[in-house]
């Protein structure tokens, strides 16, 4: 029986999202058999930084890339928005599975909304891209960095240190916490993150028999929109750490409608829009040079 190595971070969350695509993979295929690898990245290790401030793109990524190339693990599960925008060279996606909920999600001490805490309430986030759209409609609001997993971050909230946190949809609901949550928040509020509530498994090129595999657990409206985000990000050059949000859908038609903003963190300047095409990847060039033309990049460079 072949059995396939699979590399993931070690935490709660991505050892959740881990499993739930090796589960999916021996609902397609009960003949293979799957050894997990844990492995710490600098993203883990780096705590007490904004990872705007730690910087470098593939922050999560970059040491399970490794071992894929070094042959140490034969794939790799990240959250999609972890993933860079280009690819590492002798790596491909090999899937890209059905997409979770990409909404954003406000938790909250005493149990209000985003509009009814009060001014000068402290909502926790390591997100320029958050903290910008949160300032932008209550900039009477103070935001702070949080960092850690899902549960250390909760209980900051819990003990006071935060009135408000700021988590994806998608994560609360893959570890069955979205007991938690107080108010989902619409994209029109919280434009999510590129790949947001996706999740990518990556493989080294040349692996036939594992890249059929995974096609049993790949979604294309998924992959296309995600697609169409990803270029969007490569194309305006930004890290998924900037203050930099698209979320992409395919309509009935089969046309790719994307929505992309770049923000001040301050709140004070956005640039955003919608645009629809046919193709993904050709569209979310067209956005990035739409935003870059009406002042994008000097937003950016002001970070």
């Amino acid at each position: 029986m072949k059995t396939w190595v699979v590399g993931s971070r070690k935490s709660q969350l991505a050892l959740t999202q881990t499993n739930w695509v090796i589960d999916r993979l021996r609902e397609a295929d009960s003949e293979v058999e799957f050894e997990l690898e844990k492995i710490v990245t600098k993203g883990d290790r780096i705590l007490d930084v904004t990872l705007s401030k730690v910087g470098g793109k593939g922050l999560f990524v970059k040491e399970i890339e490794q071992a894929l190339l070094t042959k140490e693990i034969d794939m790799a599960i990240h959250s999609l928005k972890d993933l860079p925008s280009v690819m590492t060279e002798g790596t491909i996606l090999g899937a890209v599975p059905v997409r979770e909920d990409v909404r954003d999600v406000l938790l909250s001490k005493d149990g209000v909304t985003l509009e009814e805490l009060p001014s000068g309430a402290i909502v926790g986030t390591s997100s320029l891209r958050r903290q910008a759209q949160i300032l932008a409609v209550r900039p009477d609001l103070r935001v702070e960095s949080i960092r850690g997993n899902v549960d250390t971050r909760i209980q900051k909230m819990k003990d006071g240190s935060f009135d408000a946190i700021i988590l994806a949809a998608a994560g609360l609901k893959r570890l069955s916490m979205q007991d938690q949550i107080v108010e989902y928040l619409a994209p029109a509020t919280m434009l999510p993150a590129v790949g947001q509530g996706a999740l990518a498994v990556q493989i080294r090129e040349n692996e036939p028999e594992l890249l059929s595999l995974l096609q049993q657990i790949h979604c294309e409206k998924t992959y296309l929109a995600v697609e169409a985000e990803r270029a969007f990000l490569h194309t305006i050059e930004g890290g998924c750490h900037l203050p930099i949000a698209a979320y992409a859908q395919i309509l009935e038609d089969g046309q790719v409608s994307l929505t992309a903003l770049v923000g001040d963190p301050s709140g004070e300047k956005m640039i955003s829009d919608t645009l629809i095409g046919e193709d993904a990847s050709e569209l979310g060039k067209t956005m990035a040079q739409h935003l870059i033309d009406r002042g994008a990049k000097h937003l950016l460079s002001q970070v």
